[in-house]
């Protein structure tokens, strides 16, 4: 008969932990949280200091009924959920819908799913640690009155089915904010120049690049460019200086949950949410062939690089071995500490180094094997000696001015024997040994070379993780979460690996901008999660931040139901005629954006697509341009007569011309400019074409 019951959140740690425990325990999981607010009211007593009004799950009655029963019968009760913020809070909801006596209740936590640390919690229970507790009915109650305060007002003022959160809003104004940056972009030219030269006795020329005179010279135009290449024509060319020198790699840090995120992203093409599914697996339990399940990596929500003092020492004495000892990192890395940083969990790291990806490939599937090998290769080199590089730089003298050329080669591959990172394979020049001071150098040829500058980059998934990250937004349980919840409302879309804002992302950003300025602030977010940190502290009373939070909100939301003008959404008499009906068709509003639908509906069900007219006429036809969306929702501008006629533009066209070229000019924020990009024409808007 099990003396002890032992409450995980996941089902699929049950059979693991239960192997690891033995017959006098009893494993069962809460499947989650196990009490929330309702769904259909606010569940917050504002007239009652903020009381939180806690139901039972819709469904999880027959959960809690049996973990009831076994509660009784058990000696023990080990409340072994999460080890973080959430976790705490489910395991205080159990406490709570269990109705045992609080003596026989502890609270037990691991960072992995191992036999050592399973074991090692038992031995260690503790008091449940009520201002992780506190802290996230903070969070909870935060995101609550946003969502249930501001979402029927979206419903209202734009259409049913929209929500607005805390995290989520201003993750889609960073978004939002960038693209304006994007389209308000006016590139500037500059130009580059490079030159080849013969060595003696070398069949391979020499390339190097312009510099200067003493300091860097900027080329701006041709003008710039043509008295430059006059002043180069009889020049002599001359080595002027070789320098050589050495240059040292520092390893990577081991992986935070922000840092893998990005990294999966970038190497294995991972969106953030199938990141977190399959850490989430490796981290509960994989079935090992002659092991049985175990969990191969550790707690995968986390913002620190610490590692355990055990794990450190396995790692480098796993490194000598397989490696040799000059591999071994010297001691330990002092890590700047961000006041950010909660530092309760260690980094995302391999249960055991020496479990390495090869001997797992046969019990993996192929992306958690993928994403396996990325933790293991990652960690193992963070334990690692930098990487050595023998730098030489060289200047070449001709006349006035000056070319250089640097190159560097590895003499010491350290930790990039294990890991290599996108940046580290770039090929650098292979400089000749015969190079030296005062040798003549003959010019092949001088190579000019115009270019413009480029607006900044598309938000990806990874870089808005680091984004929300640096600016302190949310926390690494949110973002994979947030990202995902703006992608299904059809506030962005994600093309290729880049996100995009639609039209009804742009509609609930301006209202949010509008009618919650604090809301979608970063600063302000970042402030809250500041205090939620402080609650979690113990510093800060959790009622005090509710307390100081609504009133505000409240406000905004009074003044927002009488100020807001509702987006005129309504069926909109259009001049195209249903083809099977007759009637005149009608503007609609779907989840992808504006469509065309026969009135007549449910009689007639016709529906095309509707494409506004900007009035300009295309510079390609002469028929009409209209705004057109890709399949995910990102917004162009094409002609009406498409596929006969291929025009499209990304940015807003203008039916003034280029006074110097003649090509169609484009709208930049307040700015005309050509879409030519090698003809750079810009000018001013005038009022009227605002």
């Amino acid at each position: 008969m099990a003396k002890y019951l032992v409450i995980v959140e996941s089902p699929a740690k049950v059979k693991t932990i239960k192997k690891f425990l033995g017959s006098n325990y009893d494993v069962q999981a809460s499947n989650g949280h196990v009490r929330d607010f309702p769904k259909s009211q606010f569940g917050i007593d504002v007239e009652n200091d903020f009381e939180p009004k806690y139901i039972t799950i819709r469904g999880k009655g027959e959960l809690l009924a049996g973990l009831r029963k076994a509660a009784k019968k058990a000696d023990k009760i080990y409340l072994a959920t999460d080890p973080d913020r959430e976790g705490e809070a489910i395991s205080w909801h159990l406490m709570q819908a269990l109705k045992e006596d609080p003596k026989k209740m502890r609270r037990i936590t691991f960072n992995e799913i191992t036999k050592t640390a399973v074991k090692n919690s038992i031995k260690q229970p503790r008091e449940l640690d009520m201002n992780l507790v506190d802290a996230q009915q903070a969070r909870r109650m935060l995101d609550r009155m946003v969502g249930y305060s501001i979402s029927p007002l979206l419903w209202a003022k734009v259409k049913r089915g929209l929500s607005a959160g805390r995290v989520q809003s201003v993750a889609l104004r960073i978004i939002c904010d960038r693209e304006e940056e994007i389209n308000s972009f006016i590139p500037e030219e500059y130009w580059s120049l490079e030159g080849a030269f013969k060595i003696r006795g070398e069949k391979k020329p020499l390339q190097a690049k312009f510099y200067g005179t003493d300091k860097k010279l900027p080329i701006h135009n041709k003008a710039e460019m043509d008295e430059i290449l006059k002043k180069l024509e009889n020049a002599e060319y001359q080595v002027t200086e070789v320098k050589k020198g050495e240059r040292i790699k520092n390893a990577p840090l081991p992986f935070t949950t922000s840092t893998l995120q990005q990294e999966a992203a970038k190497t294995l093409n991972f969106s953030t949410q199938k990141t977190m599914r399959l850490a989430q697996q490796l981290y509960e339990g994989i079935d090992i062939k002659g092991n049985g399940t175990v969990g191969i990596i550790t707690y995968l929500r986390t913002d620190s690089t610490r590692i355990s003092q055990e794990a450190d020492e396995a790692a480098r004495a796993y490194i000598g071995d397989q490696y040799g000892e000059r591999y071994v990192a010297e001691g330990g890395k002092a890590v700047k500490k961000d006041p950010k940083i909660q530092d309760a969990h260690e980094a995302i790291r391999p249960t055991d180094i020496a479990r390495t990806p090869a001997m797992l490939k046969e019990s993996l599937s192929r992306d958690q094997f993928r994403l396996y090998q990325l933790i293991w290769k990652r960690f193992t080199a963070s334990r690692m000696a930098p990487a050595r590089y023998e730098t030489t730089s060289v200047k070449i003298g001709a006349g006035e001015y000056t070319f250089t050329v640097a190159a560097s080669k590895v003499v010491f591959d350290g930790f990039m024997s294990v890991y290599v990172q996108d940046d580290d394979n770039k090929k650098g020049n292979v400089l000749s040994q015969s190079l030296e001071k005062g040798m003549e150098l003959e010019l092949l040829e001088l190579k000019p070379e115009q270019h413009f500058t480029q607006p900044p980059a598309h938000y990806t998934e990874a870089s808005l993780v680091k984004a929300l990250e640096e600016q302190g937004i949310g926390r690494p349980s949110t973002y994979a979460p947030t990202i995902t919840t703006i992608i299904s409302r059809r506030y962005v879309s994600k093309e290729q690996k880049n996100l995009y804002m639609t039209e009804l992302g742009e509609v609930v950003n301006n209202i949010m901008k509008q009618a919650f300025p604090s809301i979608v602030d970063v600063h302000f977010t970042a402030m809250m999660e500041g205090l939620l940190d402080c609650v979690e502290a113990g510093t800060v009373q959790w009622k005090t931040v509710v307390r100081n939070f609504y009133p505000d909100l409240k406000k905004d939301v009074d003044a927002a139901e009488q100020e807001l003008e509702k987006v005129d959404i309504q069926d909109e008499v259009t001049d195209v005629v249903c083809d099977l009906c007759g009637r005149n068709m009608v503007i609609k509003y779907g989840p992808h954006g504006r469509f065309l639908a026969c009135p007549g509906f449910p009689d007639c069900r016709n529906t095309k697509p509707y494409y506004e007219k900007i009035g300009v006429a295309c510079p390609k036809c002469g028929k009409d341009v209209v705004l057109k969306k890709t399949q995910k929702g990102r917004k162009y501008y094409g002609c009406e007569d498409n596929p006969e006629c291929d025009f499209m533009s990304w940015q807003k066209p203008s039916d003034k011309k280029c006074p110097v070229c003649g090509s169609y000019m484009v709208e930049k924020g307040n700015k005309l400019v050509c879409s030519q990009e090698t003809c750079g024409y810009v000018e001013q808007k005038t009022k009227q074409e605002d």
